[in-house]
This record gives C-alpha cells, sequence and structure tokens, in this order.
C-alpha cells in the first residue's frame, strides 16, 4: 500500500482529463479502506466498490462530516490543522493534513497554471484578509503568506485594516508600473474600495468571497460591480477555495471559474446528495444544481466532497457559483450520527 500510495501522489499533480477518472478510482478504492469515516458512508449507502467503476457512481461525502468527524485517510498525527471561520454560534469545519506539501504543490501549481510562475516572483502580492489572520488557522492565510513569501517585492505582505497605508502602497506600485495582486475578503475590499476610490491599471483584485457579517450580503454580480466602478477596473478576479479543500479554482472574470487539472466540479440535484446526474438541464450546455467537488490533492482526507453551494456547470468545465443551499445539512448526513 505504501509503495501504491506514493505512486498515487506523483501522479496527482501530472494528471489529465484523459487519466483523471482512471486516478479518481484508485483514490477513491484507498479511500474506501483507508478512511474510517468514509468507508462508514459507503457502507450505509449499501455502496459496494467493485461496482464504482466511473466518476457519477462515487460517493460523495457531506461536507458536514469535517465538522465533527476526523477525516483522516490512513492513521496519522496531522501536520498541520486548519479551520473554517464559521459565524458565531456556528460548529467550524477542520480539515486535518497529513502532509503540508500536498496542500502547498497544490496551490502553487495551481497558482502558476492561471496567473504564471513568473507572476509570483514579480508581482506585488498583498493580502487583505482581516477576519482570517485573527482568526489563525485559515488556509486562504497560509496560502497566501507562502505567495507573499515566493514574491520578489518587498512591499508584498498583509494588511489588516490599514486601508491609508495599503492605499500608499498601490499609489506607488502603480505610478511604477508594478504588477500587483490584492487578495482580499469581500467586505474588506468593498470597504476599502469606498473609502479610496481610485482607477487602477496595473492592479488585480481578487475577491475570496464573503462578508462575515460585516455587511449586508450581496450578489457577487453586485459586489464585482461596486469594486470595478470605484477601481476603474473592467474584471474583478476570484478565487473558490475552501478548508474542506487543498486545491482553488479561480476566475478571470465575470464569475466563471476554471479548475486545476486534478479538481473537477459536478452537479447533483437538490434534494439529493446522491443524484449526480439528475441536475437539471437549463440548456444543452448548462446544468444547474449542488457542486459535488473531487480534490484528488485531498488524499488524505476525502477526496470526493457534497458542497452545499449551489452552482451552474457549463460545457466547458467552467463553472459559476449562486450561493448557499437553504438549510444546507444535506440529505444523508442523517445515515450517520454527526
Amino acid at each position: 500500500m505504501d509503495n501504491g500510495i506514493a505512486n498515487i501522489e506523483k501522479e496527482i499533480f501530472k494528471v489529465n482529463s484523459a487519466a483523471f477518472e482512471a486516478l479518481a478510482l484508485k483514490i477513491f478504492l484507498f479511500q474506501y479502506t483507508q478512511n474510517n469515516i468514509y468507508h462508514q458512508f459507503c457502507t450505509s449507502l449499501n455502496i459496494v466498490p467493485e461496482d464504482v467503476n466511473k466518476l457519477d457512481k462515487i460517493p460523495f461525502l457531506p461536507i458536514q462530516f469535517f465538522k465533527s468527524k476526523q477525516i483522516h485517510s490512513t492513521s496519522f498525527t496531522p501536520e498541520i490543522v486548519f479551520e473554517s471561520s464559521g459565524t458565531t454560534g456556528s460548529i467550524n469545519s477542520k480539515h486535518e493534513l497529513k502532509k503540508k506539501s500536498l496542500y502547498e504543490a497544490s496551490f502553487k501549481k495551481g497558482f502558476e497554471i492561471f496567473y504564471g510562475d513568473i507572476d509570483i516572483k514579480k508581482r506585488c502580492i498583498i493580502g487583505l484578509l482581516p477576519s482570517y489572520l485573527e482568526r489563525g488557522s485559515s488556509s486562504l492565510v497560509y496560502m497566501v503568506n507562502e505567495l507573499i513569501q515566493l514574491s520578489e517585492n518587498p512591499n508584498s505582505g498583509f494588511y489588516l485594516y490599514e486601508h491609508e497605508k495599503l492605499h500608499q502602497t498601490i499609489l506607488e506600485n502603480e505610478s511604477a508600473g508594478i504588477p500587483t495582486l490584492l487578495i482580499g475578503v469581500t467586505y474588506a475590499l468593498l470597504d476599502y474600495a469606498q473609502k479610496y476610490p481610485q482607477k487602477l491599471k496595473h492592479t488585480i483584485i481578487m475577491e475570496t468571497g464573503g462578508m462575515k457579517g460585516r455587511r449586508e450580503e450581496l450578489t457577487r454580480e453586485e459586489v464585482h460591480e461596486q469594486l470595478k466602478n470605484n477601481l476603474g477596473l473592467n474584471v474583478i478576479h476570484s478565487e473558490y477555495g475552501m478548508t474542506e479543500l487543498l486545491s482553488q479554482a479561480y476566475s478571470s472574470g465575470h464569475g466563471l471559474f476554471n479548475c486545476p487539472p486534478w479538481m473537477k466540479v459536478l452537479v447533483r440535484a437538490e434534494d439529493d446528495p446522491f443524484m449526480v446526474t439528475e441536475a437539471n438541464s437549463i440548456e444543452d450546455n448548462i446544468k444547474i444544481g449542488v457542486l459535488n467537488i473531487i480534490d484528488l490533492a485531498n488524499l488524505y482526507s476525502c477526496a470526493f466532497i457534497a458542497t452545499d453551494d449551489m452552482g451552474k456547470l457549463y460545457k466547458d468545465a467552467s463553472f459559476e457559483v449562486l450561493g448557499r443551499l437553504d438549510n444546507s445539512d444535506i440529505r444523508g448526513c442523517g445515515l450517520m450520527t454527526l
């Protein structure tokens, strides 16, 4: 098993679309036998592993299990534990990582695919993630910090609530023509853009979602319109990730996300996490439903996650996030005691 899983590790970030299904099925069998929670979940559904021979037969674990269970494939002491932010009184999800190196490889290679290796080094990378920084166990902060460390610009770094200092840094970069990436939680970006309207030419704004109760909830389109109007931009970029995943999808505008090769999005019916093929088709090339995510980098937790995000999936494999399910305890969690 050790040699086999070592080989699978090597395959993850080399996988292409033709080899994706075969590798996903290998990982399913590994996690079925080595992940107690996933095995119990599959058993409760009367899943026979030999019958799981294509992607839409793989069971997707409801994301809520990360709130109350250790989602481990193999037995290990985690090198690091990431925790979701949640809201007051809520139970936060925890993702316990056997190997930080898998996460680091995933977000670095994923970023390079969408923005290029040279862009990490030559960009000024700024994180505006106050609520995440205050919490201290955020996978997003870990990722952005690593990207900052790879940047060769001395102005790269985190800004908490220092909007004036951030403004001066961006003005300096804009004046010098230095490419800049500002990665921010939604409410903080809106606050900054409202206080310091300007016309940016060399800066990418990337929102990561999240009002965290600080502002009235807005649609992504409304958020992007406000940011574009205040910052003089044609498009706003976005990052789609979560505590329970080790990979990220990116959007270079218009809210359409694309995945790296080792990550795939499917959609399922709103009322049934087991009916992947029953999502509503609103056009021949668009399906609408709830997002199921395969993240092969989740090798030592669970690679098959039934989220509570509503979305549209397009024929070219790009997807759009429409919002959260109401009362988002996915049916199926009751099969096991949370």
